[in-house]
Formats: C-alpha cells, structure tokens, sequence
C-alpha cells in the first residue's frame, strides 16, 4: 500500500507542492524539484555557496542555501523597531503605533480590534539569486496575543516585492486559529503553504523580514519573540552524487520512539492523526529528545485512552488551519520553541553534514518522498512526503531513523541504506530539515558552506 504519511510538501502539489497527499504538510520546495529555500539566522549568515545549473547530476557545492537568524538583543538592534523594545534577548511590544482589525477567518465570524508594533529585519545579501525562502521563528505569545511574520524581496535589478505573509501564529488557539495566507501571487513570488517561491519572473538577490506583534486593543500584556529568520536556497535539478560518510563508528543518539500509525482515527479536526501525523510525531521525538515535552496538565485535554497524548498536543498546536494539516514547518518549530527550545527550519547539502550534528547529540527532522523499491526497510512501500527522525550513522555511513510511519513504538528505530536515503531526500524536498536544540547545546561548528 502507498501512504503519504503526514507532513511533507515537496514542490508544487505535485509539482509545487508534491508532498502531502491526505493531510502531509511540510515546507514545499516549490517551483522545481528541488528548488531552493533560504533560510536565516542574523549575525550567523552561512552560504552553502555555487551556481545552481540544471543538470541530470548534481553535487553538494551546486546547492545555494543560507540561514540568517536574528536571535539577541544586539542582533535585533540591527533592525528597525516601530513600537517594539529589544531586551532581554527578545523582542516585545513596548509602544502602540498602530491598530489592525481582524476577522479570524477560522473564528466565530466576529472582527476583533488588536494594538500592534512591528519589527523590521535589515536587508539580507545570501549572495545568490534565490527561487525559495522559508521563515522560522521562535516566540512566546501570551492568551489572546498573536504574531504575523511578513517577507519580501528585492530583484537583481531593483525591483523591490510586496510583503508577503509567511504566516500568522499563536502558541494557543484560544480565539486565534493560526494559519498560513493564499493568494499573495501579485508580482515575483507566491506563497504556498508556508514557503515563499518565486513565479520565474525574477530571483530576489536580497530579503527581509518583517514581524508585527499584536495584542487585543487597551490589552498590557505582549508576545514576545526569542529569535526570527529564514532560510533562503536555489537548488539545482537532479541527483547528487552519494556523499561519502564521515563515520568511523557507530553513533546513536538516544530519541524516544513513537509512532503516528497508533494515532489513527484520533481528533479529526486536527487532520485525523495516522498518516497525517508524520511531522507532528517527529517533533515530538525531536523535542522529547531534550525533555522538553509539554506537562501532564498541558495534555490533560487529550482523551484519557490514547497512548503517547504528547502527540496529540503537538498536532494540535502545530495545526495550519488553513492548510488543514499538522505539517507545517515554521509553526512546528516554533512549537518546538513554545517549548523553551531554540529551533529553526533550514537545508543541508548532504548526509556528511547531518553527521555533524549527530557527533554533537542533536537528531534531526528531515523530509523525504520516495517511490515503491526505492527505500529499503521502510514501513510504507512508497511516500508523495513523509517527515522522519535521523538518530544516528553506522560505521559505514548508513542512517539510523525513528520512522514514525511505523506500527508500533518497537519498531520505529530502523538503518537505512545510505545512498537510498539521500535520494528520497535531497532531490525532492532539497534536504528539508528541522534543527531542535537547547541553547546551551552548541550547533556544529559553522564553515563557509555552513547553513545553520
């Protein structure tokens, strides 16, 4: 049987946004197949640098990806404040300068009047033309607070983009319902679900960012946000190389094993669970990695029958209305960061660089899609996108996975083969990933061609 087991987009539904059959949802790499996203991190710009050719094979050194985040109170002074205060490493609304109405489209149909402030990145130079952006962020958001995350571009000849939002995001949905936003195609890119894709019009040379914080009118109190960037890339066509691995032992980094299949048939509002729920089961891994999962209290609401109810909360709180699906990529790490958790979404370039972050003891999220034969030891025959955990490498450089697509919790850690698995990744989603931390765990140390 095939199943497109929750939470991955990969290009064009389809074509932009190929992943996400019933319910997948994770970041599409829209306009080709493997089109690139940049991402960023302020103060850290890394460039996975070259000049993307589309030609029937690729290597790593061809992929142009970059991460800019802005994540300190010195980081977030290189931008422009309008009404927001950067303290305390975070940023919060400190003056109104503005006043926003606000029909929930997802709510009960009433317009509520909320005061704001916003925050505006500096121009970002990733030093390529990029064809894909994809934000992340990291924020606190107090009940009834709500933040809204806005990008644009600028072309090679100047011309400068709309704002185009990259989403609008609570870590509660008490009378919010966050949601991504259609319909934003008006000149050089389009969003789709949570990625900003260039229309082939133009590439942007440069980005920004724009945050608006917002609180229900004559409200004290604030959301405030811990960090904020985006990832941008342009990736060639075709299939890299097998990269060779750096192992020289075995390293399995302890991640407990959960899987989605149990959850079949579990809170239909929130996609279904089951297949649906590959990247919310992820990042319940990913964050259970560190002990950081919500409390017993803050699941209480989960039916008392269902096993692993920490998924459940996660599915709920990484829930796109508008999408419909449990898999979109920023408000999962931003889940991750509701959960005191430094997170973002970036690319990498090839397995040689997630085994970096295995030897520091941070698993990964990554996405793949693959067809029938063509991962072996898989628990579905074949995937339009699926979200996963990478644990760990052999010796010999094969990957040790927590599959959540798995039956049962016992079977969910598995090795697969390695050049197998970086084709089901690279060339479709373009080595999604997600990054999880705690702050005092260091990321691996940056190269030039680093892009976290």
């Amino acid at each position: 049987m095939t199943h497109v087991t929750g939470g991955t987009r990969t290009i064009a539904q389809a074509a932009l946004i190929t992943l996400l059959g019933v319910g997948l949802t994770t970041p599409a790499t829209a306009a080709t197949a493997a089109t690139a996203a940049t991402a960023a991190t302020a103060a850290i710009h890394t460039t996975a640098s070259s000049t993307a050719s589309s030609t029937a094979s690729s290597t790593a050194s061809d992929r142009d990806v970059a991460l800019t985040r802005w994540s300190s109170t010195r980081q977030f002074g290189r931008g422009t404040g309008d009404g927001v205060r950067a303290e305390g490493g975070e940023l919060r609304l400190a003056r109104v300068t503005g006043g926003y109405q606000y029909r929930d489209p997802f709510g009960n149909g009433t317009t509520k009047a909320y005061d704001t402030a916003r925050w505006t990145s500096p121009w970002v130079q990733p030093g390529f033309g990029l064809t894909e952006m994809v934000a992340s962020w990291d924020a606190t958001t107090p009940r009834g607070t709500w933040i809204q995350v806005a990008g644009r571009g600028r072309t090679g000849r100047g011309g400068t983009g709309s704002w185009d939002v990259l989403g609008r995001w609570a870590g509660h949905d008490a009378g919010f319902h966050r949601t991504s936003v259609r319909g934003q195609g008006d000149d050089y890119a389009d969003v789709a679900v949570d990625t900003l894709g260039m229309n082939g019009t133009a590439r942007y040379t440069a980005w920004q960012l724009k945050v608006t914080l917002l609180r229900p009118h004559g409200s004290s109190s604030s959301p405030t946000v811990q960090s904020v960037g985006a990832m941008a890339s342009a990736l060639p066509g075709g299939t890299p190389p097998t990269s060779r691995t750096s192992m020289r032992r075995t390293i399995d980094v302890d991640v407990p094993r959960w899987s989605q299949m149990i959850h079949t048939g579990e809170y239909p509002q929130y996609d279904n669970g089951g297949e649906a729920w590959c990247s919310p089961t992820t990042m319940a891994m990913l964050i259970g990695r560190w002990d950081a999962g919500p409390t017993p209290r803050e699941y209480a609401w989960v039916n008392d029958s269902y096993a692993q109810p920490w998924v459940d909360h996660a599915a709920r709180n990484t829930f796109d209305y508008s999408y419909d699906g449990a898999g979109n990529w920023p408000f999962s790490t931003a889940y991750a960061g509701k959960q005191g958790l430094d997170s973002f979404v970036t690319r990498l370039r090839s397995l040689r660089e997630a085994e970096r972050f295995v030897r520091a003891g941070i698993p990964l999220g990554v996405s793949v899609t693959f067809g029938r034969g063509e991962l072996s030891g898989s628990p579905i025959s074949s995937t339009a996108g699926h979200v996963l955990v990478v644990r760990g490498f052999t010796a010999d450089g094969d990957v040790i996975v927590n599959d959540p697509a798995a039956p049962s919790k016992s079977s969910v850690r598995r090795v697969y083969d390695r050049a197998q698995f970086e084709r089901a990744w690279l060339p479709t989603s373009g080595g999604l990933t997600y990054v999880v931390h705690p702050a005092g765990v260091a990321l691996p140390r940056r190269t030039a061609q680093s892009s976290w």
